[in-house]
């Protein structure tokens, strides 16, 4: 019974976190008359892929998911290049400053990210940088990075210094050991921080919203809103089937990498 009791608190939890999407797959599939009823149905009673066809033909999903698929892997990847030597920096020479850092990195946590706004907004402008994915790629990596300083330095941290001095005990310089002891240490940290800073990026709005005007340049959280009439009324059937679409990336992307993004999250839990 308690085995049983576990499997039926598994499926429950399991469930509750893909109801979201069986609720999109759902409501993709329906007529717009069965999504006019009163009392919503949970399977479609006439599935349609109209909604679809309506979807990618009345907007360009293809070129808007490429656009945040090339934002979000460039801000990912700029993100960790810049805050993984700068958490090792953090983590193993521990002084007055480095403490005022981190206690810095948390506090502008705190802050709304709208506060920033206006000034990236006016420095993009004087790099002429507006409405382009460039410019969103800064923005992006300013977004994410305080937050992926303070995940890499607590893996670095989880890594014994007592390494780095055997290697160098061995003859290794301070560029071979990071290189031949360190790194793979904490390759599942940059895993988990890369997963981080993809999700971050390709859900982004707010900033996409200040930065792209052009259509031509608009990401895919911006694409999605053209779906809502100038009235506030959404098109709930290609809306659901776009969105339903744009879940699919990520979807590929957490699974390709989800077995160091586990051993990353237990190690940082077990040695932090």
């Amino acid at each position: 019974m308690k085995r049983v009791s576990q499997y039926v608190a598994l499926v429950a939890y399991v469930v509750f976190l893909a109801f979201p999407l069986l609720w999109l797959l759902s409501t993709a599939l329906k007529t717009p008359q069965e999504m006019a009823l009163t009392e919503p149905t949970w399977i479609p009673r006439e599935p349609t892929l109209a909604n679809f066809g309506d979807a990618f033909g009345e907007q360009d999903l293809v070129g808007a998911s490429l656009r945040s698929l090339v934002v979000a892997l460039f801000a990912s990847v700029i993100t960790v290049l810049i805050s993984l030597p700068a958490a090792y920096a953090m983590a193993r020479h521990r002084s007055l400053i480095n403490k005022i850092a981190i206690g810095w990195v948390l506090v502008s946590q705190v802050f709304p990210f709208i506060l920033i706004i206006i000034p990236l907004f006016m420095i993009l402008r004087d790099m002429e940088l507006v409405n382009t994915l460039p410019g969103l790629v800064i923005v992006h990596v300013t977004f994410t990075l305080p937050f992926a300083l303070w995940m890499l330095q607590g893996y670095v941290r989880a890594v014994p210094p007592e390494l780095e001095e055997a290697a160098a005990v061995d003859g290794a310089s301070r560029l071979r050991s990071i290189a031949s002891v360190v790194a793979p240490l904490l390759a599942p940290g940059v895993v988990a921080t890369l997963l981080f800073s993809f999700i971050s990026s390709w859900n982004e709005f707010m900033f996409a919203l200040v930065i792209l005007q052009d259509p031509d340049v608009m990401t895919l959280p911006l694409t999605l809103v053209r779906f809502t009439g100038p009235e506030g009324v959404a098109r709930l059937g290609p809306l659901a089937a776009a969105s339903l679409m744009a879940t699919i990336p990520s979807l590929i992307f957490f699974a390709i990498i989800q077995r160091r993004l586990k051993s990353g999250l237990m190690a940082g839990a077990v040695k932090g």
